[in-house]
């Protein structure tokens, strides 16, 4: 029996020596944005392991949606380094990028085609294996069977959401981007998906980065957060404690904060 547990205690030793030697899922370095004269992005680094949602936080402007974007290949980085299991973005672009997929709000899907139409040819660009079956698990997943046939510009803002979701899991991403992704779904939907993604997160090695500004959220789901002010990471931490270590009482006092006073949270 002994023998039994000792070589239970052996293996679980070596899974977790295993994991701590797996790359990061996204790993940034120095990342910088110039814009002329105007800094955007201003030598930004983090990492973002495997099985961990991190929280991108800050008020408008200070570098969110750049910062993404700049991780998406949308933008080029002025400076810096950004990897995604390694794999640097900058020299090996469609290596890195087909292990990444993104939901936005504002990242609407082609509005004449169908739910369906628009995850498989969103599924044949990612070249996502027995595309038919993945399509049926997602539609059922994001409860969107009876929606199926129809135009995603018919739908409401919060079925939108949904499919934008559904696109965004269609290859299984090492990296998933999320820019608001619950920002037009009532409470109840917007917990089921919450639940959706930590569940995604948790399985395989994928790692997200989730950016918000609804701080109850961030705290629900985040395992870390990274608080960002004029192009800068002001403050980084967990977000259930974050806040007492700076004399506040929620994340919400704690953002406010980082928008109105950044100069007095620096050490």
């Amino acid at each position: 029996m002994m023998n039994g547990i000792w070589l239970s205690f052996q293996r679980l030793a070596l899974e977790m020596m295993e994991a701590d030697l797996m790359p990061a899922t996204l790993s940034v370095i120095n990342l910088r944005k110039h814009y002329g004269d105007v800094t955007a992005v201003d030598g930004v680094s983090f990492e973002v392991a495997r099985n961990e949602i991190v929280g991108l936080l800050g008020p408008n402007g200070a570098g969110k949606t750049t910062t993404i974007n700049m991780i998406l290949g949308v933008l080029e980085p002025s400076a810096g380094t950004i990897c995604i299991e390694e794999v640097d973005l900058a020299r090996h672009r469609s290596r890195a990028l087909e292990r990444t997929n993104f939901a936005a709000v504002y990242a609407a899907l082609p509005g004449n085609l169908t739910v369906a139409q628009n995850l498989r040819i969103f599924g044949m660009l990612y070249g996502v294996k027995e595309l038919s079956t993945r399509i049926r698990e997602l539609i059922e997943q994001f409860d969107l069977v009876k929606f199926r046939d129809t135009k995603y510009g018919l739908l409401s803002s919060g079925e939108q959401t949904r499919v934008s979701l559904a696109k965004a899991m269609l290859n299984e991403p090492s990296l998933l981007l999320l820019d608001e992704p619950t920002a037009s779904l009532d409470p109840a939907t917007a917990r089921e998906i919450r639940s959706q993604i930590r569940a995604f997160a948790l399985q395989g090695t994928s790692g997200v980065l989730w950016t918000s500004h609804n701080m109850y959220e961030v705290e629900d789901v985040c395992d870390r957060v990274l608080f960002l002010s004029h192009g800068k990471i002001l403050l980084e931490g967990d977000p259930k404690t974050l806040p007492r270590e700076h004399g506040k009482a929620t994340l919400e006092d704690l953002f406010i904060q980082v928008a109105r006073e950044p100069l007095t949270l620096q050490d």
